[in-house]
């Protein structure tokens, strides 16, 4: 049997810009999941979602003329491109259901999974080659996870349980495969098309819960604090509230762009580990807003994920010198 087509030889190898798109997307994430559970009490999660990609798609149209022009959103995989926007409109309805309900370093941490996914994933999907060092980095940042989330004591029964090990857990495997067909459609395809198709596909989406939920009819008599983020009627935003809806659309524009230019420029087991510095960011943004101050285990989890993700860097340079010392010097 042949082996799987390799997806890295048709794409750029660039760790390092891979990286630096890679922390700037996810420190907008951190952002934008801040201002999505600060409004999370008095809007739906649809409405903020149709706002967000409805403002992010202007900027990102702009990218899409600075890439090449209207031109590059053609494409020869249109279901491919559909069905990757659809797990990413999977992946955050699930994740953001959960963060109305949990705090954000709870939610954060539990979704990094994901990574995992990600590089088991991309060994026999993509062809890309994972050695056992990266892939007990990877490991150590898992635990890292387990030990900020103690599920020894934490994952009690009811409700609050059913959304702790699902939401977050089904986000984190859609997200790893929307990132695996990234990774395969960047061959061929601009991280600004790309982002164009992912906004589309959320406008669609958040359009049709507007048509049939959203004067909130559903959720009528629902006591459960995710349903009803999902279910609850569209409002027009008060007071400076508009700002901060504004905000989610600048950041999703910087988001699709980057995430999509990261898994792009670089193997997913490199770029994967390095989207651990959402945590500590999480873990701010709750200290700041919402007064959740972190724990010991908090902290010790945090650092064995961190520590992770910098050994795989370091290690990605090292093989870099590596092969750079048998070939000519380049001054970039």
């Amino acid at each position: 049997m042949a082996a799987p087509p390799n997806a890295s030889s048709g794409a750029r190898n660039a760790p390092s810009a891979a990286i630096a798109f890679v922390i700037v997307g996810m420190t907008c994430i951190s952002v934008n999941d801040m201002l999505i559970k600060q409004l999370s009490g008095d809007y739906p999660l649809h409405q903020m979602v149709f706002a967000r990609s409805a403002i992010a798609i202007v900027f990102t149209l702009a990218l899409v003329q600075f890439e090449g022009g209207f031109g590059i959103l053609r494409t020869d995989k249109p279901l491919l491109h559909m069905l990757r926007g659809l797990l990413v409109v999977i992946a955050n309805m699930t994740y953001f259901a959960a963060l109305a309900v949990l705090p954000l370093a709870n939610a954060s941490a539990l979704f990094f999974v994901a990574p995992l996914f990600i590089t088991i994933l991309s060994i026999p999907f993509l062809g890309e080659p994972v050695g056992r060092r990266r892939i007990q980095a990877v490991l150590v940042g898992f635990a890292g996870v387990v030990v900020m989330l103690r599920p020894w004591e934490s994952f009690g029964g009811g409700e609050t349980h059913w959304v702790v090990l699902m939401l977050p857990v089904l986000a984190a495997l859609a997200y790893s495969m929307m990132q695996i067909l990234t990774r395969r459609l960047g061959i061929a395809s601009k991280p600004s098309a790309m982002a164009v198709y992912m906004q589309g596909t959320f406008i669609a989406v958040s359009l049709v819960f507007w048509a049939v939920a959203g004067d909130g009819r559903f959720a009528e008599g629902v006591t459960d604090e995710s349903l009803v983020f999902l279910l609850r009627a569209w409002v027009w935003p008060q007071g400076d509230d508009i700002w901060l809806f504004a905000g989610l659309g600048v950041n999703a524009a910087v988001v699709g762009y980057t995430m999509s230019a990261a898994y792009r420029s670089a193997d997913a087991a490199v770029v994967a580990p390095f989207e651990y510095v959402l945590l500590p960011l999480a873990i701010l943004w709750g200290w700041m807003f919402w007064g959740d101050l972190p724990g010991p285990w908090t902290l010790a989890g945090a650092a064995l994920i961190v520590g992770a993700g910098l050994y795989v860097f370091l290690r990605e340079r090292t093989r870099k010198v590596a092969v750079a010392s048998r070939r000519p010097m380049r001054r970039w």
